[in-house]
């Protein structure tokens, strides 16, 4: 298994991943190319999957019916509400440490 980044939040693959399928269902290559434009984090195609599988298990995002070799993937509700709790704590933190570097 793949090990999961250790370079914060914002590089977290499942956070990318579920922020790609909040503008509609993707496959695996699409969440790559979006989450390499709109973050500039290269996800290689084993810590995809394996975040797509630990997703997956946790509920929130779930396989919808294959297109040819592509298979889709989809927001649940859950996972929308766990990827708005998460941006929400990353806001807070953003928002503090902002304050602090103004008093620096």
């Amino acid at each position: 298994m793949a090990r999961k980044t250790t370079s914060g939040p914002a590089t977290d693959p499942e956070l990318l991943i579920l922020s790609s399928l909040a503008g509609g269902p993707k496959h695996g290559y699409a969440m790559m190319q979006e989450i390499g434009a709109f973050a500039g984090v290269d996800l290689g195609p084993g810590t995809l999957y394996t975040a797509i599988t630990r997703l997956v298990e946790e509920g929130w995002i779930e396989p919808m019916e294959a297109s040819g070799r592509q298979r889709p993937y989809r927001l649940t509700p859950g996972g929308l509400d766990y990827l708005r709790g998460q941006l929400e704590k990353m806001r807070q933190l953003a928002s503090f440490g902002l304050r602090r570097l103004r008093t620096v």
